[in-house]
């Protein structure tokens, strides 16, 4: 079996393993846009990041804490209450120093919980080839198989057709050679052919 190759473009290939830091970057860019705007030792608006990032971690807490706990929504409410305190932090602080530590901080945690499912679904995918390369062999040598048995059938069919046109010619040519007598052959005690029977009449 020939199987299309598929090549993936590099793009598709670093744009999950960059994502983490694209989107603490953002975070980070954002924040500071927003702190030269007029954040910067604003109380009401740290006031508001902090409900925020902790209303998420309440969701995400929850989420979790549930009897079918669903971890892809914890991971979001718990991404999302990070990335508000991100955000509130950088835009509130006065220098980069802080902003810059949080977010490294924020990157080292993201890949951390990244990596993690990464590993998960590599794991899934080389499952899923081993399983699927069982199944082509299987099938392979079905067909390997099934194509021998037909083979030999044909080379029976086509022997046995070799041996009835070769003793077709020879009752032929038997029976237009000078003298023949069936009669002759039976009291010699050879076996008489269906095709004496109509010389006999």
């Amino acid at each position: 079996m020939n199987e299309p190759i598929v090549a993936r473009h590099w793009l598709a290939v670093i744009a999950p393993k960059a994502a983490p830091a694209l989107a603490t970057s953002t975070v980070l860019i954002l924040a500071r846009i927003w702190n030269a705007n007029g954040a910067e030792h604003s109380v009401g608006n740290a006031a508001l990041m902090v409900v925020l990032a902790t209303g998420a971690a309440a969701a995400g807490a929850f989420a979790s804490a549930g009897r079918r706990g669903d971890s892809v929504i914890a991971g979001t409410a718990f991404t999302a209450s990070g990335g508000l305190a991100l955000a509130g932090v950088s835009g509130y602080a006065d220098g980069i120093s802080l902003p810059l530590l949080l977010w490294a901080l924020a990157t080292a945690i993201a890949y951390g919980l990244a990596a993690r499912y990464w590993r998960t679904d590599r794991r899934d995918s080389v499952a899923y080839e081993r399983r699927a390369i069982e199944r082509r062999e299987e099938h392979a040598h079905v067909e390997r198989v099934e194509a021998l048995r037909a083979g030999a059938q044909i080379e029976v069919a086509r022997s046995g057709a070799a041996y009835a046109e070769s003793l077709a010619t020879a009752l032929i040519a038997r029976a237009a050679l000078p003298g023949f007598d069936p009669a002759a052959l039976a009291k010699a005690g050879l076996p008489e052919l269906t095709t004496t029977k109509t010389d006999d009449q």
